[in-house]
């Protein structure tokens, strides 16, 4: 009866009452009436119809209500995210109990423009996962004061479930059942440790969540059980490369090493590019604990005083790890590519390296840079320098098809040896990093193309073309700032993103506006339906690199060696791997998407610390936002802090929403995207993640109109 139901509202897009139902069904007797009324409860239950408030019934999807989850905001609003990429603004009068990961019934209530706002008037699934926040006792009975501010539950703690934990500690808590409303029971399952203990900072992020910071007991068996070096019956079938000039580039304090690059001039003139990558396949085994753990992982996390590995450290910073003067197992994509960046020619295979120098890209920048040669580094300056050739070359050939460079600069935190702030600069991005990124990329394209045309199923990094929609809306707004850009934005293309960025790039505020057009944009996921790399303007692209710190490379390193080395191209494999691929590709994504927001949690709360010890202090930076409640500053440093409407002195400021502008009655001109102003800190909060800053009072207040 369910779908009968269901056929008559998709044929008549109206809402029909019992009785029209009834009549349109066909139905005779009492008992056929209640059959009815029971069918109709089930499909509004599962959400397949709506019921209005005359009691009549359309399909859910043709109503005025949306399926989406709530992502709440700490200070008591929030929006809906709905599938189709729309947002709808939830006033805190209208979020109805429910809290931050909900998925929620809206009904939208008006709509401003582009913006959609609304009320929640259902709560479809609330799924609480383990919450983390400091332990405390009120009326003799334990409270969890919890870290995420945008989950408002009150957890209460009996003293048999409270791991005899004190007030102070930073605790796991695990959700037993609903009291009332928000009023929760739970449990303490984990004591991080007090929240004032050099580490526990961190350790609340990692453990909210969901991020594991240590290996279970059997797959710290297995991993004991692995060899620390290579063993001579392991390179048999392997090509044997030790004697060739091998070596790796990374940062300072890299231990995971999982790249290393060799170069040739060619007698026709042509380059010979070799990228080398750690063979983590070999020794993670499908079906084992250690794989299983990796693939739960997903990907290493990268944070201010600590790496928290996919793998044990004894594989990521040893056997797998591509260290210098020692034999190291790889799979190696070796490239013949013209002098228009072309690759000719390849071959993918096992290999054997020996990595003749762990460089660093702030010695190799100096060669490339500087022109000055670092001690030890003598020997290799003719290769780097052939190198960097081919990665102009390589680069000149992306930007030609559209391949879009955002220059998003990046903020690194420096601490101490208790792990505390101490200071916050940029990240240099300099020959050497673009380099490395270049022939990484060739090689990453090389090997998607290769398994693509052999029509098998494959792991691929694809990124979508943003929406024209979201397009108009940021040209739209920058218009209102006074920019005005040349060329169509239908049929998007990269250059399109490339023209833009192009006609914004002398502009003051170029790295707001950039981060701005690159939100704008689809996220990059993996998955095994290939629709190309828009960003990367690739019509083929994956991700092979990287397998120390990433489970869809070491996926890719796995296929690769079930095609090209094993032959293994039979009906089962291609079902079984078409199958599974699927579940990978959603699984690492997310993961991704976590390690990618405990990043961001972790650098916010360093930078409150660090601004902690200069309240007080005067800087000059740019207004990065405006909002009603006042203006974000970026500093030099990337560090961000507010300036609220209401703290700014001299007239009455206000919000002037047409304008995205802040000004005053007598001060016209106010403050913009883009003016740099002097402020000085006001206020900073490390567990809020939060700083102040108030406008320095001095003549014209360093303000730079647009």
């Amino acid at each position: 009866m369910e779908e009968q139901i269901l056929d008559i509202l998709k044929q008549d897009n109206r809402a029909f009452t019992v009785y029209e139902l009834n009549d349109a069904l066909g139905l005779k007797t009492v008992d056929e009436l209640k059959e009815l009324l029971k069918s109709l409860n089930r499909l509004e239950d599962n959400l397949k119809i709506y019921r209005t408030k005359k009691d009549s019934y359309l399909l859910f999807n043709n109503s005025h209500l949306k399926l989406g989850t709530l992502l709440a905001n700490k200070k008591g609003f929030g929006f809906v995210d709905i599938e189709g990429n729309e947002d709808v603004f939830i006033a805190p009068t209208n979020m109805n109990n429910a809290i931050h990961g909900d998925k929620v019934v809206v009904e939208i209530t008006s709509k401003k423009g582009m913006d959609l706002e609304g009320r929640i008037v259902r709560i479809v699934n609330r799924e609480i996962k383990e919450l983390v926040g400091e332990y405390y006792i009120k009326d003799g009975i334990g409270h969890i004061d919890l870290d995420d501010e945008k989950v408002k539950l009150d957890i209460e703690i009996d003293k048999d479930k409270s791991m005899s934990a004190m007030p102070g500690h930073k605790v796991l808590v695990k959700v037993l059942g609903k009291l009332k409303d928000n009023h929760y029971k739970g449990e303490v399952i984990k004591i991080l440790g007090h929240k004032n203990d050099p580490g526990v900072d961190i350790l609340s992020i990692v453990a909210k969540l969901g991020i594991h910071d240590t290996f279970p007991e059997e797959v710290m068996e297995e991993v004991d059980a692995l060899p620390d070096e290579v063993k001579e019956e392991e390179l048999i079938g392997r090509k044997d490369l030790r004697e060739e000039i091998i070596f790796t580039i990374d940062g300072d304090d890299t231990k995971d090493i999982d790249d290393a690059i060799s170069i040739k001039k060619l007698e026709n003139g042509n380059y010979e590019l070799g990228v080398h990558i750690a063979d983590v396949s070999y020794y993670v085994k499908a079906g084992t604990s250690l794989d299983e753990e990796a693939y739960e992982r997903g990907t290493s996390v990268y944070l201010a005083d600590r790496v928290i590995p996919m793998l044990p450290h004894k594989l990521s910073n040893g056997i797998c790890s591509l260290n210098p003067n020692v034999d190291r197992l790889s799979m190696s994509c070796v490239m013949e590519i013209d002098d228009k960046g072309k690759v000719l020619d390849y071959e993918i295979f096992e290999s054997v390296i020996c990595s003749k120098k762990q460089m660093t890209y702030k010695c190799v920048n100096k060669i490339l840079e500087e022109n000055e040669v670092p001690e030890g580094y003598e020997t290799f300056v003719e290769k780097l320098k052939l190198m960097e050739e081919l990665a102009n070359i390589l680069r000149k050939e992306k930007e030609s098809r559209g391949y879009i460079d955002f220059e998003i600069d990046e903020s690194k935190i420096i601490v101490d040896e208790s792990g505390k702030a101490i200071d916050v600069v940029l990240r240099n991005r300099g020959v050497g990093e673009k380099l490395i990124e270049d022939f990484m990329i060739a090689a990453n394209e090389t090997v998607a193309t290769h398994i693509y045309f052999m029509e098998l199923p494959f792991l691929y990094r694809i990124h979508g073309e943003p929406s024209e929609e979201k397009i108009t809306k940021f040209l739209d707004f920058i218009g209102i700032l006074g920019y005005s850009i040349h060329g169509k934005v239908k049929d998007i293309h990269p250059k399109t993103m490339q023209n833009i960025l192009e006609q914004l790039k002398e502009k003051k505020e170029f790295h707001i506006l950039s981060s701005m057009l690159l939100r704008s944009m689809q996220k990059a996921i993996y998955d095994k339906n290939n629709i190309g790399h828009f960003g990367l303007a690739s019509k083929y692209y994956t991700h092979f690199t990287s397998p120390i710190r990433r489970y869809p490379d070491t996926t890719v390193h796995r296929l690769l060696r079930l095609y090209l080395f094993q032959n293994k191209m039979d009906r089962d494999t291609i079902n079984y791997w078409d199958n599974k691929l699927t579940f990978i590709g959603e699984h690492t994504s997310e993961a991704e998407r976590t390690a990618i927001e405990c990043e961001r949690e972790v650098d916010d709360m360093k930078k409150a610390e660090y601004m902690m010890d200069h309240l007080g202090e005067q800087y000059t930076g740019i207004v990065s936002s405006v909002m009603s409640f006042g203006m974000f500053i970026e500093l030099p440093n990337l560090v961000e802090g507010l300036v609220r409407v209401d703290s700014i002195k001299g007239d009455h400021y206000f919000f002037d929403e047409a304008t995205f502008s802040i000004h005053g009655e007598k001060d016209k001109r106010g403050y913009r995207l883009g003016d740099i102003v002097n402020v000085t800190v006001l206020a900073a909060n490390k567990e809020a993640k939060t700083v102040d800053f108030i406008i320095t009072e001095e003549e014209d207040n360093g303000k730079d109109s647009i």
